[in-house]
């Protein structure tokens, strides 16, 4: 469907747009009334070539700096950045004579560079350069800054992980990305430099650049005599924007060619088979950080050798910011990262030799699936098929993230990381953008896909069944500091204490005492089977049992009553009186009435037990 646009909105950008045009047709329509033969064909022509040589050669040195401070600009916080940022526009505010006039203060003839240079910098093509160059400058930093601001920040640091240096990622990265909107401001630079006039004529008298003589044949014809000098400028200005144009299309054109092109060599061959490796042996991972931001404070220390870990926690406890540490994107005030004794603390982050996932996947939109794989150090094209096959990614060779799904999206991020012979693997949350069923069936993937993978792995996650399957050791992050750490198994088993407990799923939490090294007094003379390590007999402890752990079966050995029916989305659950607490059942097969008695059946290993925090008095 046609989306319109409100009827004032069209009624006031028509009008604009009619005056801005107006003015050429007004020009258009003197053409046959004009003597062409009055004009000096020779001068016009030479001030054409001065005016558009040192345009282009102003533009030229402002792109030299003018994307260096954009970037600059962009990437540096403070009052000074901020100060130099404001000072660079001035131009645009002053008088175009004006600058003519500040320009000669410091190039004039009787400055000390005018001095030390005998005056070549006025009136010479050198001047109207330096005056274009000053003029026309903020037009281009001005853009370049809008476009690195308007990057995603997460990319350079998502390179950096990937092997490539600060220089390769500004060339690969964040130049492609800001082009567009550079093109566009070199554009205007030229533009603006082509038809500079007050600064030139106070700078540059002599030669005559386009502008300047087009004043001085005004002064000395008046108007008839001047659409033959205009016309020149005119078809000068739209030839410019024309090639800007075109140049702008064959980029963006370019591109998909490319793309294409590698996308073909990939699908030449078929990909060699992924055969299973054997398990690596075990690297001792060992991780002490210390890092304040405001009233946050993380402080942790971590040593394990599992090659499956994951961080649980809830959100602002400090998860992600202990992987960007890892990663080295983030500085702290004491970091110290080794893996079987290699420090990687102390190295940059493309030195560390570590593959990084965020949260949002940082794919490079400017890059399609295989460029994506190609582009970590280390990578190589055997390596990124074998992985496109692997992931189910054939025949999106060609695609750029904006044409995938996000699974898609999530299973490209997962080929490039898994690609780059890495240390250690870091993977923030890849699966919480996804919806249920699609997270359910990428999870199951990669857990097949971690013995794979000879480096660790550190999952971070906020959801517990996803640190269930996908790691074999657990450390549960809350406000920055470790409150449990351990095997998995282990830690949802006794979790340290009850905040730990609902951070594992823990839904309907009852107390009870330790009866002796297997049994859990619940009050009412049940007594519960628990399993694991045995705990002291007598201790106050907290317990819960997920639903699903909780059967309803005939000869269960547990006593029980239904107190209420209800509904869990598709599944109908019932709330079950067990000793003194309540859980919660599935109904599955044997079906109860509210008020009756049952039998249930807990199996021991799904039993969790915490110690009760002591009440303060």
């Amino acid at each position: 469907m046609k989306r319109r646009s409100p009827a004032v909105l069209t009624w006031l950008g028509g009008l604009l747009a009619l005056y801005l045009v107006a003015p050429l047709l007004a020009g258009a329509q003197q053409a046959a009334q004009a003597n062409w033969r009055a004009a000096d064909a020779a001068a016009l022509w030479r001030a054409c070539l001065i005016s558009f040589a040192t345009a282009s050669a102003a533009t030229l040195v402002i792109a030299i700096g003018g994307i260096p401070l954009g970037y600059v600009l962009a990437r540096t916080r403070g009052p000074a950045a901020a100060a130099l940022g404001f000072l660079v526009q001035i131009p645009l505010a002053l008088p175009p004579l004006a600058s003519g006039v500040l320009l000669l203060f410091l190039v004039g003839y009787d400055s000390p560079i005018g001095r030390l240079t005998n005056g070549a910098l006025t009136d010479s093509l050198a001047g109207i350069v330096i005056a274009e160059i000053f003029v026309a400058a903020p037009f281009l930093v001005i853009a370049a800054r809008a476009a690195f601001l308007s990057m995603d920040g997460v990319l350079e640091g998502v390179a950096a992980t990937l092997g490539r240096s600060a220089w390769e990622t500004f060339f690969r990265v964040s130049l492609p990305l800001a082009w567009p909107t550079i093109f566009s401001g070199l554009a205007l630079a030229w533009l603006r430099a082509f038809g500079e006039f007050g600064a030139t004529l106070m700078v540059a008298y002599h030669p005559y650049s386009l502008p300047v003589y087009t004043y001085v044949a005004f002064g000395s014809s008046g108007l008839p005599a001047m659409l033959p000098v205009l016309a020149p400028t005119v078809v000068l200005a739209l030839a410019a924007m024309a090639v800007s144009d075109f140049a702008h299309r064959r980029f963006v054109a370019g591109g998909r060619t490319r793309r294409a092109k590698q996308a073909r060599e990939s699908l030449a061959e078929p990909p060699a088979p992924v055969a299973s490796r054997p398990a690596s042996a075990a690297r001792e991972v060992s991780i002490s950080l210390k890092k304040t931001l405001g009233d946050f404070r993380l402080d942790l220390a971590w040593s394990t050798r599992a090659r499956r870990l994951a961080i649980l926690g809830p959100s602002g406890s400090g998860k992600s910011l202990i992987l960007r540490l890892l990663a080295g994107l983030e500085t702290a005030e004491a970091a110290h990262v080794a893996i079987d004794g290699a420090i990687l603390s102390n190295l940059d982050p493309a030195a560390r030799g570590v593959a990084y996932v965020p949260q949002n996947y940082g794919l490079f939109p400017h890059m399609s699936l295989l460029e994506q794989l190609l582009f970590p150090v280390g990578a190589d094209l055997g390596s990124a098929r074998r992985w496109i096959a692997r992931l189910g990614l054939e025949g999106l060779e060609n695609r750029l993230p904006s044409a995938l799904s996000l699974g898609q999206q999530q299973r490209t991020a997962l080929a490039r990381a898994f690609g780059r012979p890495a240390s250690l693997v870091l993977l923030d949350e890849p699966f919480s953008a996804l919806d249920a069923p699609l997270r359910a069936r990428l999870r199951e993937q990669f857990a097949g896909l971690q013995s794979e993978i000879e480096a660790p792995t550190i999952l971070v996650t906020h959801d517990p069944h996803e640190a269930a399957l996908l790691a074999d050791e657990l450390l549960v992050l809350v406000e920055g500091a470790a409150v449990q750490s351990g095997p998995t198994r282990e830690v949802f088993m006794r979790p340290a204490n009850g905040t730990v407990a609902r951070l594992l799923g823990a839904q309907e939490i009852a107390e009870g005492a330790v009866l002796d090294d297997r049994r859990l007094d619940v009050g009412g003379g049940v007594l519960i089977e628990y399993a694991g390590p045995s705990l002291l007999p007598g201790a106050r402890v907290g317990w819960c049992v997920s639903p699903a752990a909780i059967r309803i079966v005939r000869d269960g050995r547990y006593p029980g009553l239904a107190h209420s029916l209800f509904s869990a989305g598709v599944e109908d659950r019932v709330k079950i009186q067990i000793g003194e607490a309540r859980m919660t059942a599935r109904v599955e097969g044997h079906v109860v009435s509210v008020g009756q008695a049952c039998r249930v059946e807990i199996e021991p290993s799904a039993v969790q037990i915490w110690p009760l925090e002591p009440v303060s008095r």
